[in-house]
């Protein structure tokens, strides 16, 4: 694949000259890289642009005002591939909202039914162009970028405009487009709602259901001795010490209470100096810990189990919309989600509004599956 040229923005003039070719783009290719491989506090390290045919790197990690910038580009329609993390971190780290139509590829793909949806994939599909994916993973905090980075990063867009003019033709041959428009819609929307953390059990990791509350206590204080470090240190927690490893020393510790770990345990070779007393310490404040102080198990509310006869209706609707999706050649997880057909079996909706608010379904498909809603609620008395 042959090389093309770009812009790499790291100083005023430059970004002042890409600020007025944005104000007057029709619309434009956007992605994004960032650090959360290689930091805690992940943040945008790079924003790829294609306009036309023009390439533009922004480095916002260059000292620059972004504001202008950031500004002109929000009144634009966008062109993204699985933005859902793009505009995320976009908003978190430098305040920026879509206020124009976003067009998401991948979303794109969904709705037409393509099994691979990555964009190296949908690239070589549509377009027939072989994209090269090394650089996933590349620190993209540390400077300089090497010309390999850099020319991997401008691929995430120059294919973009291309993409989103073949696959909206697709969409509107099969009467699909403004299901994408409303799936676009949602996602961008669902991008500006900020995620609670609840920091009372922020620190229960995946796995932490199967201990018991002594094993608790000693995850309680390892996941804390963890977070501390990986924050002073701006280093992700895993690099620091991975979950798995801490579950291994809880099971450790709990066979050998008041002992160093660096005396029984087979440590990774970073955990020595201050990691390795402040985890000492960690361990003996777990194992001095009274049972009154040991957490409790979490308490998850679940919803109560269904009936025999509501899974035999979800059997029955899920095989349903598995036709419905079968007919339309997309997956049935992208017409409704098991957990929204679920919602629909426990509270019964009796017209397409209440299918909506009780399921979590977009409108469109609401309207897919509410013959199959009808049809069951008749049949069987849902």
């Amino acid at each position: 694949m042959t090389p093309v040229a770009f812009v790499y923005i790291r100083d005023r003039s430059t970004l002042d000259a890409l600020i007025g070719r944005v104000a007057n783009a029709p619309r434009i290719a956007l992605d994004t890289e960032a650090d959360s491989l290689h930091s805690y506090f992940e943040k945008v390290c790079l924003i790829q642009l294609s306009i036309g045919g023009a390439h533009y790197l922004v480095d916002p990690l260059a000292g620059l005002d972004l504001g202008g910038f950031l500004q002109a580009l929000s009144a634009k329609p966008l062109m993204v591939h699985g933005g859902d993390y793009d505009l995320r971190m976009l908003r978190s780290s430098l305040g920026f909202c879509p206020q124009a139509e976003v067009f998401d590829t991948m979303i794109a793909a969904q709705l037409l039914g393509f099994e691979q949806i990555g964009l190296a994939a949908l690239v070589e599909r549509v377009l027939g162009v072989t994209v090269a994916k090394e650089g996933q993973k590349s620190d993209w905090s540390r400077r300089p970028l090497s010309e390999k980075q850099l020319r991997y990063a401008v691929d995430d867009t120059r294919f973009l405009e291309a993409l989103a003019v073949r696959l909206s033709d697709q969409l509107r041959a099969r009467g699909r487009l403004e299901w994408h428009i409303e799936s676009c819609r949602s996602m961008v929307e669902s991008t500006g709602r900020d995620k609670v953390r609840d920091a009372e059990n922020v620190w229960r990791i995946k796995g932490s259901g199967r201990l018991s509350p002594r094993q608790l206590a000693y995850l309680r204080e390892l996941w804390r001795w963890r977070d501390e470090h990986a924050r002073h240190a701006d280093r992700p927690a895993f690099k620091i010490f991975g979950n798995q490893q801490i579950f291994e020393l809880i099971a450790w510790a709990e066979r050998y209470p008041g002992e160093s770990p660096a005396q029984g345990f087979k440590l990774p070779r970073n955990i020595r100096g201050a990691l390795l007393a402040t985890m000492e310490q960690a361990l003996r404040r777990a194992a001095a810990a009274e049972p009154a102080e040991w957490p409790e198990r979490a308490r998850r509310e679940r919803p109560e189990p269904l009936s025999g006869a509501a899974l035999r209706k979800l059997a029955a609707l899920r095989s349903a919309c598995s036709l419905i999706a079968t007919d339309l050649g997309i997956a049935p997880s992208v017409l409704a989600p098991k957990a929204a057909l679920e919602a629909i079996v426990r509270q019964r909706p009796g017209n397409l509004e209440e299918i909506v608010k009780c399921s979590g379904l977009l409108r469109w498909q609401a309207e897919l599956v509410h013959g199959a809603v009808a049809r069951l609620s008749v049949g069987e008395g849902l």
